[in-house]
């Protein structure tokens, strides 16, 4: 079915007049110029999708890319970096019937440009896609409209289901007014499941916690890599690794061939550092554990900060109760904690703590990479206890933007401001499935609309005091220990190994100072941690004294697993099951 007629059909029509005039390339639409008989005024969208995509009304929000380059399509170049990313719009639409049009003009929020009045006119590359919500009756008796996960780790731009246009070629014109009708032609496909190899396996369940609270199904994926010599030593039972962050689609870690000669770079690099990895961890070099990557995308971010959260979910349990104990059950875990590690980078150096923090009894050790904030006075670069605007330094007579983003050499990347109204272009109400939304999600407490309560106004930067304390006293991790020392401190004793460069891209090495300024403080009768900061080192960086970031990670695995062996080995009771040491 063919939603655009009548009207739009006289605007295509001129618009291929104005094509041929302009001597524009086949297949061009005009905006900013009006034919005989049309509507004069500010420029906007018209976009909407035919009966044949989705009979059914949809909720969701719409994201207009508007971009220079042709490749990659506009919807792959939004970008953190605000000099270096494409233009977008975003709208949420509640029930938009097939063939009506959701309008996008100079009102509808933009990033990094606020409004389609700025945009200079010109040449662009314009394409549309609809983040298709759904509708979750959760336990707790609120009623929200989300994004779920399709097995893609909440990628807006190509998650199954998601409906997206054709990128077409337009000049704009927001001077001279004009419409254009953007049809969403077209479905993103479903994902095929990932295979299983000798080394890799792949499985899910249905989280019983998860689906209680959610109120409709809903699943954790593991991805486990199993030591050499499993299937020769059917006897041997093994520790747990766990390697938390990001989405997983599978384990990346392997390369079973080493690099082609075509090759070259950065590309070459991580294919010589997999391929070590894969004859390092086949030939027993390597201790014998299983690797446990998890899969906890949800409907609002790739990941669920593997704890348990009023807005998210009970994950923590979910995946200390439910997951692992299946994964050390299939795969003849030996199932105590003293035989259970924690890793991760970023988000998952963030889980690796917390859930050692917060589950002390459970794990035997914590290695946290960059990790995201694990003090709110360092809240990437705002302190929510004290200052009173995320957004700007503010005095009597002036203020400075604060900084959100940094290259090591200090230069900025990008400000709080525009990277919290690049979130909003995405989603309202916190559902950007990106990273100030996420930290929202997990840590606030749930809004009287059933939303997470937004820590700051995201148009102004205030900073709500009461939402401030509410994350302090459940999920600021420093002072969490702090409150809770007396207990924490003993079980806690050599388990937190933390690293971080000095230079993190958004300035997350100042909470781990704040951490390391009560650890190992002299008044602390408790060593529980060690520390190390990457010299000029930006985010991601994983130890291994003076290296860049590319071979900090590289070598993680190799550099760090011994350690784990040894600690196990040293912590393990009296009689312990050591059939893996072989």
């Amino acid at each position: 079915m063919n939603c655009f007629t009548g009207r739009w059909r006289a605007t295509y029509l001129w618009a291929a007049v104005a094509l041929a005039a302009t001597l524009f390339v086949p297949r061009q639409l005009v905006v900013g110029q009006n034919p005989a008989g049309a509507s004069s005024g500010k420029p906007r969208f018209e976009i909407s999708f035919p009966a044949s995509l989705s009979s059914k009304p949809l909720d969701g929000h719409i994201m207009l890319g508007i971009a220079k380059d042709e490749k990659p399509e506009p919807r792959f170049q939004l970008r953190e970096e605000e000099a270096e990313s494409a233009q977008f719009f975003g709208l949420d639409v509640d029930g938009l019937a097939p063939c009506s049009a959701a309008v996008l003009d100079s009102a509808t929020l933009g990033y990094p440009l606020v409004s389609l009045d700025a945009l200079p006119a010109g040449d662009y590359y314009v394409q549309a896609v609809l983040n298709v919500y759904e509708t979750f009756r959760r336990s707790d008796g609120h009623t929200v409209k989300l994004p779920p996960d399709m097995g893609e780790g909440q990628q807006w731009f190509e998650k199954p289901g998601n409906l997206i246009s054709k990128a077409q070629r337009l000049h704009i014109d927001p001077a001279s007014g004009g419409v254009v009708r953007i049809a969403l032609s077209e479905k993103i496909p479903a994902i095929s499941p990932s295979a299983d190899t000798q080394y890799v396996k792949h499985f899910r369940i249905q989280s019983k916690l998860l689906t209680e609270f959610w109120g409709r199904p809903m699943y954790l994926g593991a991805i486990v890599v199993l030591p050499e010599g499993f299937d020769k030593h059917p006897n041997a039972r093994y520790p747990l690794l766990i390697d938390q962050g990001h989405f997983p689609a599978d384990f990346r870690g392997f390369r079973t061939e080493p690099p082609t000669p075509d090759m070259k770079d950065r590309a070459r690099k991580r294919a010589e550092s997999q391929y070590k990895l894969y004859q390092d961890w086949t030939s027993g070099r390597l201790p014998k554990m299983l690797l446990l990557q998890i899969q906890h995308a949800n409907p609002y971010y790739d990941d669920s900060y593997a704890v348990n959260s009023a807005n998210v979910g009970p994950y923590g349990d979910a995946i200390l109760k439910e997951l692992i104990p299946e994964v050390e059950k299939r795969f003849r875990g030996i199932g105590q904690p003293w035989a259970r590690a924690l890793i991760g980078g970023s988000t998952g150096g963030w889980e690796a703590i917390a859930d050692q923090v917060f589950y002390p009894d459970d794990f035997n050790g914590a290695w946290g990479f960059c990790p995201d904030p694990i003090d709110f006075r360092a809240y990437q670069i705002v302190n929510i206890y004290e200052d009173k605007n995320a957004f700007w330094a503010q005095g009597p007579f002036g203020r400075v933007p604060r900084p959100e983003m940094r290259e090591p050499n200090g230069s900025l990347k990008a400000v709080m401001e525009p990277a919290v109204r690049r979130e909003e272009v995405m989603g309202t109400h916190g559902r950007s499935t990106e990273q100030f939304g996420i930290w929202q999600a997990v840590f606030s407490p749930v809004g009287p609309d059933g939303y997470p309560k937004p820590i700051w106004d995201p148009k102004t930067g205030v900073i709500d005091p009461s939402v401030a304390s509410y994350w302090k006293e459940h999920y600021d991790l420093n002072h969490i220990m702090q409150r809770d020392w007396s207990t924490l401190g003993p079980k806690l004793a050599g388990k937190l190994h933390i690293t971080v460069g000095d230079m993190d891209t958004w300035y997350l090495n100042n909470a781990v100072h704040f951490a390391q300024d009560f650890l190992d403080s002299p008044k602390n009768p408790y060593k529980v941690a060690t520390f190390e900061y990457g010299y000029r080192q930006p985010h991601c960086y994983e130890g291994g004294g003076n290296i860049s970031v590319t071979e900090s990670a590289a070598t993680m695995f190799q550099r760090i697993m011994p350690q784990m062996a040894q600690h196990m080995k040293e912590t393990a009771p009296k009689g312990a099951d050591m059939s893996w040491d072989y």
